[in-house]
């Protein structure tokens, strides 16, 4: 059986979105013909920990983990914050103190492609001494962060053995990108390393045709489409039915402060003055931002809201299922079309609604109409949103909650299917036979 290395950051006892897709590659790809090693930091400066995540890593996976130089014990020392308080998305400045706006700077420009930077050398270190010993066919770099992936052109070059650069994310048009405080030689430096990653790879796979097509134009290569997914035996046994007493409106995961959804504030607020949602409830699963909660005050809707805050990811899964609809947020970014978060293929599983603020032409939007699970609305349309919430809340009222996608439905969604894109991309780059070319083909029609 062949065998690939796959160099990544987050891992258990890591949480959040980006471990779930390391999951999914770890727990799957054996079963698609790749046996499989992973490459990690030992200590990594997690905004996040779900010790409880280690359990799914298969026995048989060999795990390796090196020490780092973590820029991130600078900011603690400067801020006085704890782990759990680590900056993992947009910031407000107007809000910060002069040592954040000082950690902001040196992350921007000193770190560059991010603040993980510091594991780069180790990284490469122990990768060279793994793949040197000739038991692997291909090397997989997986990331956000993005610096994981600057290991992947000397380990190719020094090893010959064949790269798949994994992004979950946008590199410089990342949603956050422009908060940061880049000089113009930071910019030019972070934005001559992504090309130098798309171009040497010797294939590309991220999570969305938009994203997909954004690489694309930056730099010719093998780009492949493999969606986040789910795991389908969390869904299987998961018997959690809504509260039949209180309409339930849930968000699952950070609520940073961009993505803020004021328009469906404004809605919420108008219904509620109207006497239209008695019932509603508002439960915010994960962490939310100041300015999040200033908004909510500032409309009279703190009293209906439940703060759960983080919870383990069986949990928050839960919490999915106990819920009457699902809130989805997509920050307002260049790029924001192409966002389909982990977190969506799992408010599918869960056979929920979903009701999303964001962009109605992006990816996320044609993934729900297709399976016929919600809608997306733009942020600023608080008409619609009002709409949307009456006539959820109407057919809740009358015993006829509206339901999500069906669970057989979502099959090619499933983190099973997603290993066998990526199965079939390593089969191409190692030059093994296939059945048939790489699936390139987006998952969204």
């Amino acid at each position: 059986m062949p065998r690939a290395l796959l160099v990544a950051y987050y891992m258990p006892p890591a949480g959040g979105p980006a471990v779930q897709r390391i999951l999914q590659f770890v727990e799957h790809l054996r079963a698609e013909g790749w046996a499989l090693e992973v490459l990690t930091v030992r200590d990594g400066a997690y905004p996040n920990r779900d010790p409880a995540l280690c359990e799914a890593v298969p026995s048989d996976v060999r795990v390796h983990r090196t020490r780092s130089l973590d820029p991130y014990a600078i900011y603690q020392a400067l801020t006085g914050k704890e782990e759990e308080d680590l900056p993992t998305g947009s910031m407000t400045p107007e809000e910060s103190s002069w040592t954040e706006h000082l950690a902001r700077w040196v992350r921007a420009n000193v770190f560059v492609p991010d603040a993980r930077v510091g594991w780069w050398p180790f990284a490469v270190w122990r990768g060279r001494q793994l793949l040197n010993t000739g038991r692997f066919d291909a090397l997989i770099t997986s990331g956000a962060p993005h610096s994981v992936h600057l290991t992947g052109a000397p380990l190719r070059r020094w090893t010959g053995t064949p790269w798949v650069a994994d992004l979950h994310d946008p590199w410089t048009d990342i949603s956050y990108y422009d908060d940061l405080p880049h000089t113009r030689w930071a910019r030019r430096l972070d934005a001559a390393l992504e090309r130098s990653v798309l171009r040497r790879a010797d294939a590309v796979t991220t999570v969305s045709p938009s994203w997909a097509d954004l690489f694309a134009h930056k730099a010719e290569n093998d780009y492949h489409v493999v969606e986040n997914g789910f795991d389908a035996a969390d869904f299987e046994n998961l018997h959690e039915a809504p509260d039949p007493d209180a309409f339930v409106l849930a968000h699952v995961g950070k609520l940073y402060a961009s993505r803020n959804p004021t328009g469906l504030w404004d809605a919420l607020a108008a219904l509620r003055s109207e006497g239209a949602i008695p019932a509603l409830r508002l439960r915010l699963v994960g962490t939310v931002d100041p300015a999040v909660r200033q908004s909510l005050r500032s409309r009279d809707l703190l009293p209906i809201v439940e703060e759960v805050g983080f919870v383990p990811h069986h949990e928050a899964l839960r919490h999915m299922a106990r819920s009457t609809l699902l809130l989805l947020v997509i920050e307002p970014f260049a790029q924001a079309e192409g966002m389909i978060t982990s977190k969506l293929y799992e408010y599918l599983a869960s056979g929920r609604p979903v009701l999303g603020v964001g962009p109605p032409a992006g990816d996320a939007n044609a993934l729900l109409r297709r399976h016929d699970a919600g809608e997306i609305v733009r942020r600023d349309d608080a008409t619609r949103l009002r709409e949307v919430v009456r006539a959820h809340y109407a057919a809740w009222s009358q015993r006829a909650p509206r339901q999500g996608a069906s669970l057989d439905a979502l099959r090619e969604h499933t983190r099973r299917h997603q290993a066998h894109r990526m199965a079939r991309v390593l089969n191409q780059v190692d030059g093994r036979a296939t059945a048939g070319p790489a699936d390139s083909s987006p998952a969204l029609d």
